[in-house]
């Protein structure tokens, strides 16, 4: 009896030793299994994020309506860029290359550049740049300036030649201390040749927005 027993328990203990084996490898595999199914949904899951579609927000709108202006005190400017900024417009600013000071607009000063170049009639002006980037998409122009002796400050003469304004409607507007547009306009047409120009309209040096966002209103060019 005592013989079977010493046989019996080394038995037992390798049985014991090989059921604890098993169970470890048992366990690794799932482990295992268990990982790689993780990394193999992972990339999935992220194409998925990725290729989503996105949403756009970018809702900008090419505009079809151009303000011109040149400014020789600020006050052209302002009236200009209220305007633009109504109608959602793209500027663009006529710059002489000399440009004109404080003592060169002194009007009441005989020898100042703008009396001896109104007294000129062969007066020039160089500007830095008469071309507009894409010219030909813009329907409608608004071109600003100041008012000189009852005319259009001659800075805008060579835009005004140097572009084809056929097809588009044109609306002047000017500052000035106390003349009215008068035919400043018609004269402008005159020398473009080509656009329907339309009537314009004069706002005072000391301009007030609402009256400048009114007149835009009337246009009714949105």
């Amino acid at each position: 009896m005592k013989h079977t027993i010493k046989i019996m328990i080394p038995f037992l203990m390798i049985a014991g030793l090989l059921t604890g084996c098993g169970s470890q490898v048992t366990t690794g595999s799932k482990a295992e299994t268990t990982q790689a199914t993780k990394t193999e949904q992972t990339p999935e899951t992220t194409d998925a994020v990725t290729e989503a579609p996105e949403e756009t927000t970018d809702e900008t709108v090419d505009s079809n309506i151009l303000v011109v202006y040149y400014s020789a005190q600020e006050h052209t400017k302002g009236v200009a860029e209220i305007v633009a900024d109504a109608l959602g417009a793209d500027v663009f600013v006529i710059e002489p290359v000399d440009i004109y000071t404080e003592d060169d607009l002194n009007w009441t000063n005989e020898q100042s550049r703008v009396v001896t170049e109104h007294n000129d009639e062969n007066r020039h002006t160089e500007l830095v740049s008469t071309t507009v980037e894409n010219w030909d998409s813009y329907d409608t122009v608004l071109i600003g300036y100041p008012l000189w002796w009852r005319e259009a400050s001659w800075v805008v003469n060579d835009f005004v030649m140097d572009n084809d304004f056929s097809g588009k409607d044109v609306i002047p507007f000017c500052t000035s201390m106390s003349d009215g547009i008068g035919d400043s306009g018609v004269h402008l047409a005159e020398m473009a040749g080509t656009g329907n120009w339309l009537e314009g309209m004069r706002f005072s040096e000391n301009y007030d927005t609402a009256e400048v966002t009114e007149w835009v209103d009337s246009l009714n060019l949105q």
